[in-house]
């Protein structure tokens, strides 16, 4: 079948790249080149540049209006989209013979919206999956052709989450394209709008812990946002970074939100507005990540101390 396909970051490589193999990409939708780093240098999109690899004809419009021709000329069959990044008009909905397909890391009506696995995770969710729909004008809103699940461990981060519904996204779109080609395709199901929920983006702010909060909502705030932005706290004038963390049993006994109550070989423990919770792998500002028996060698932290 010959694909057009729009996607920008590392979770749509993983699809792309099972596409190639199976099927004719015929070109290639992705973002503007964006400055990354310290030196803020251009940089293309991991889509980008799996694309020219291969040899595919990249397109990187700051909009979608007036893209039409681009589809039709590559005479494209279908489009698939996966974390494109830009609203998609009618025209463009319309302009491949068999529509645009979508592969979403939620299960659909759950978590529409910029980031299902961050949400997902920080909900306290012990199952997520990926949907593969077929799009319409909403947000995330068409018919479902198939939905693949995973279970999210306590362990899980949005890294590690990301990755496994990557797999489950290239194993979803190539089954559903095989049963398309096949002409054994059922008809999408409808989602159920009263079940629908909204994944806003990630922003910077959220990453500062509020030690009000429960140990269990911080806790997965931790997890949430690995790799980016990346949970902080501050300890004095010394700004610390949060990896890895675990709830454990018990309350504070008349500790304040944010107050450690404990040092041991284990990791900090630390009063939060409900729950203790147990910091096991911190980093300061330009130091490596360490487990906290390596960390408080360099760093001493103490019964009584505060994070704010």
């Amino acid at each position: 079948m010959k694909i057009f396909f729009a996607g920008t970051p590392e979770f749509a490589v993983k699809p792309l790249s099972g596409l190639l193999v199976e099927h004719e990409v015929v070109g290639v939708f992705t973002q503007p080149d964006r400055p990354a780093g310290r030196g803020k240098q251009l940089q293309a999109s991991p889509v980008k540049q799996l694309a020219q690899k291969h040899g595919i004809p990249v397109y990187q419009p700051a909009t979608m209006r007036g893209q039409v021709e681009v589809i039709k000329q590559s005479a494209a069959e279908l489009m698939v989209v996966v974390a494109y990044g830009l609203l998609l008009p009618d025209e463009i909905l319309d302009a491949p013979p068999l529509g645009c397909v979508n592969i979403h890391a939620s299960i659909l009506p759950r978590w529409r919206g910029a980031a299902p696995i961050q949400r997902a995770i920080e909900a306290g969710d012990t199952v997520t999956g990926v949907s593969i729909m077929k799009m319409e004008r909403g947000l995330d809103t068409g018919p479902v052709f198939k939905i693949l699940t995973t279970p999210i461990s306590e362990q899980d981060t949005a890294l590690s989450l990301h990755d496994k519904l990557a797999n489950l996204g290239l194993a979803g779109i190539l089954t559903t394209l095989a049963a398309l080609d096949a002409k054994v395709l059922p008809e999408p199901t409808p989602q159920n709008d009263s079940l629908a929920n909204y994944a806003s983006k990630i922003s910077k702010q959220e990453a500062r812990v509020d030690w009000s909060a429960s140990a269990r909502l911080i806790q997965a705030r931790i997890r949430a946002f690995i790799p980016w932005p990346i949970c902080q706290t501050q300890h004095g004038q010394t700004r610390v970074r949060l990896w890895q963390a675990s709830v454990i049993d018990g309350e504070p006994e008349g500790q304040v939100a944010g107050e450690i109550t404990r040092v041991d070989e284990q990791g900090i423990v630390v009063a939060c507005g409900q729950g203790l919770i147990r910091l096991e792998a911190l980093q300061r500002d330009g130091g490596k990540v360490m487990q906290s028996k390596a960390f408080l060698n360099g760093y001493p932290m103490h019964s009584g101390d505060h994070f704010v």
